[in-house]
């Protein structure tokens, strides 16, 4: 009797629903996130200390800010996308320079790249503008150079260029390309999660959401991946009308 009595009272302790399951995720990554930002603030600071390069752990303490910047973006592109879907993510376009914004892209990751003999280059027209939302943007492009530096050989190259009244990123790399099933499934990348293997398929499926964003009049942004490109390895494009 009294073991029922104890099931019976630990029944009615246990907690209410919760009513809206998005709303309760939404809200810890949002708390992630500030977690991770405080991280980021003290890694970058020890990183930016006099004498830090000298330090026995530099290489670690690089590595582990650049995983934690990964960490960061992804829990902000999770928070996009909650947003997207609940139709409340503040959407900005600006005009904006492409040099200037690839190359500030190219500051983030340049520790990064250095340690592993990564080269990574621009080619972007110094008088080309366009108008995208710079944040949106921006994780899509660092989804691609970690992708790209995690496959490539030795070299990354990002290009800007207009075409046909469109704005055409590419990210390319050496190394052995995509795999076959990634290019198959291009417009359906969540089917391609595989916890397994580390793939997510967040990266890609936040990348075709911010392509489709991007619109003028009956034109609407595209993402695509194809193998080959001027390096003979992955290709990542994004066009923006």
């Amino acid at each position: 009797m009294m073991q029922l009595a104890e099931r019976k009272h630990d029944t009615e302790i246990l907690p209410a629903p919760i009513e809206s399951i998005d709303n309760f995720l939404a809200s810890s990554v949002h708390d992630m996130k500030n977690s991770v930002t405080l991280l980021l603030s003290g890694l970058e600071k020890t990183l930016g200390s006099p004498g830090a390069a000298k330090l026995s752990t530099y290489s670690e303490l690089i590595q582990a800010n650049h995983e934690a910047k990964r960490i960061h973006n992804q829990l902000i592109q999770l928070l996009a996308v909650y947003k997207l879907d609940q139709k409340i993510y503040p959407f900005d376009p600006q005009y904006i320079c492409l040099a200037d914004f690839l190359s500030a892209l190219n500051d983030q990751y340049a520790g990064l790249l250095k340690m592993h003999d990564i080269t990574l280059e621009i080619d972007a027209d110094p008088d080309l503008y366009w108008y995208f939302d710079e944040d949106l943007v921006s994780g899509v492009i660092g989804n691609a150079i970690n992708n790209a530096m995690r496959y490539t050989r030795d070299r990354i190259v990002i290009g800007a260029e207009e075409h046909d009244k469109k704005l055409i990123l590419r990210i390319e790399d050496n190394g052995a390309g995509y795999p076959s099933q990634f290019i198959r499934q291009q417009g359906n990348f969540v089917q391609g999660v595989n916890f397994h293997e580390g793939n997510t398929g967040l990266g890609f499926y936040f990348s075709m959401l911010v392509a489709r964003m991007h619109r003028n009049h009956d034109r609407v942004g595209i993402f695509e991946l194809k193998n080959g490109g001027s390096l003979g390895g992955a290709c990542f494009i994004l066009q923006l009308p």
